[in-house]
């Protein structure tokens, strides 16, 4: 997907500064208990499905549009699995950016795992303990999605 138009916008008036940005992850079971992963084009790494909120978006609402755009697969959220701010990054084009991040546990409930759009080399489904190499992050928070815990984890101090 291209940048997000209001993003394009906000760049015309902040340029490559700092942008605080809402983001979702999904931590997506199949009925086999297999995770949904994508393989980012941006970095050649294996990762959770991940986005950007738009503007007045919920949550939960927003991720479940990405999986499907990214993977064509559809899923409900089950529950909020973490929250927590990313360390600053930035991109290529020297965009600097700051995630607030609210990952999912979420269900597949219909469609098949491929690449959907422009962001994935490939889309696939790995076994929880045959997972490729993936962010130390995501990978905790694959471990407590499947957990399963009604409490979301979240840093108390930075």
């Amino acid at each position: 997907m291209p940048t997000p138009d209001f993003i394009l916008a906000l760049r015309e008036k902040i340029g490559h500064d700092l942008l605080w940005l809402p983001g979702v992850t999904g931590v997506v079971f199949d009925d086999d208990g297999r995770v949904l992963l994508a393989r980012r084009v941006t970095t050649g790494r294996w990762g959770l499905v991940a986005g950007i909120l738009e503007p007045g978006e919920q949550p939960a609402v927003g991720l479940i549009r990405e999986i499907l755009e990214e993977t064509g697969v559809e899923a409900r959220v089950e529950s909020l699995v973490a929250i927590e701010t990313l360390k600053p990054s930035a991109y290529p084009n020297g965009d600097k950016v700051q995630y607030l991040d609210l990952t999912f546990r979420c269900r597949a409930i219909a469609g098949e795992a491929r690449v959907n759009d422009d962001e994935s080399l490939e889309v696939g489904w790995f076994a929880p303990d045959a997972l490729p190499d993936i962010p130390a992050r995501e990978l905790h928070n694959v471990k407590e999605a499947l957990r399963n815990s009604p409490i979301p984890t979240f840093k108390t101090a930075s």
